[in-house]
């Protein structure tokens, strides 16, 4: 097999829901030249990345393939979707266990094959499942990175660009802390055109922001109540972040990172608005907040401080 620079390659370790439409995507982003699929279900592998190439003799060139983790190893980017589904109304976190015993596999044979780029978790419970591959990948904090809360986000920017009549794109919104039941949208800090959303319009503060915060929380689960899983949205995430990195834009993106921030925080895998480029996460930021909302970001990086520590 001809060898490739690693910045044109990205590895997708999991040929699921998510692996697949992720590999679909990036396929039709172009953002890279070869996209290998791996997983433990060689065959599945195979059949996804057939499927891939198939669809890509009608898109740009790029070569297609299932592959190893040496494969992988080459990689600018490796993207872990593997771990286990949440079913009906489980949460994230309670897939936590099992989760853990195949990302840390996949990211100690990445490891062992020789990956020195920057790995990307998509697997959930997301924050532990990256902190698990930050312990076992062998990795600097900044080159292990979450998708966070960067679809939770775009929920809320949507969630309130429908209420108050203007384009998603008008609205400046973040969630911060856990991917998941903990999760703190940040309505003080909020912005619409610039202007605080309590300033924005009468209907602004008639908001029911308690009912917003409970649809994009729950946004997954009833998704997965109705067709047995996600895989746009996440897909989409992955992307994003994807280009950040081997476009190094120095975007702001509300990720999962190794928090190195206060004493609270510091050490937890958890979104907050990340300056991300070619290196990975170049700086974690810290926004303004309310007095309410920062105890509520304390108590969600306590629940994943405690939600890992279950984990062993």
């Amino acid at each position: 097999m001809s060898q490739t620079p690693a910045s044109q390659r990205v590895a997708i370790i999991g040929a699921g829901h998510v692996g697949a439409t992720a590999a679909y995507a990036l396929m039709l982003r172009a953002l890279f030249r070869e996209i290998v699929l791996v997983d433990h279900d060689a065959k599945r592998a195979a059949a996804e990345a057939h499927d891939l190439a198939d669809a890509n003799a009608l898109a740009r060139p790029a070569r297609i393939w299932a592959g190893d983790y040496a494969d992988a190893a080459m990689a600018s980017v490796a993207v872990i979707t593997a771990g286990t589904a949440t079913q009906g109304s489980q949460t994230r976190l309670s897939v936590a266990l099992t989760s853990a015993d195949i990302v840390r596999t996949c990211a100690m044979e990445l490891s062992t094959a020789g990956f020195e780029g920057i790995l990307l978790v998509a697997s959930n419970p997301v924050d532990l499942m990256s902190m698990v591959a930050f312990n076992s990948a062998g990795l600097p904090g900044n080159r292990v990175i979450g998708t966070g809360t960067l679809l939770d986000s775009s929920r809320l920017r949507a969630t309130l660009a429908a209420e108050l009549d203007v384009a998603p794109g008008a609205v400046d919104a973040l969630v911060v802390g856990e991917h998941g039941d903990s999760e703190v949208p940040l309505f003080s800090a909020a912005r619409v055109g610039g202007i605080a959303l309590a300033d924005f319009s009468p209907e602004a503060g008639r908001l029911d922001l308690a009912a917003m915060r409970r649809a994009v929380r729950d946004a997954g689960y009833d998704i997965i109540a109705g067709k047995g899983y996600t895989s746009y949205g996440v897909a989409t995430a992955i992307v994003r972040i994807c280009e950040a990195i081997v476009r190094d834009e120095r975007a702001i993106l509300p990720v999962s990172s190794r928090q190195d921030g206060p004493p609270g925080l510091h050490g937890v895998y958890m979104s907050m608005p990340c300056i991300v480029g070619a290196r990975g996460v170049e700086r974690i930021l810290f926004p303004a907040m309310s007095d309410e909302e920062a105890q509520d970001l304390a108590t969600s990086a306590q629940t994943l401080r405690n939600a890992f520590a279950m984990l062993g």
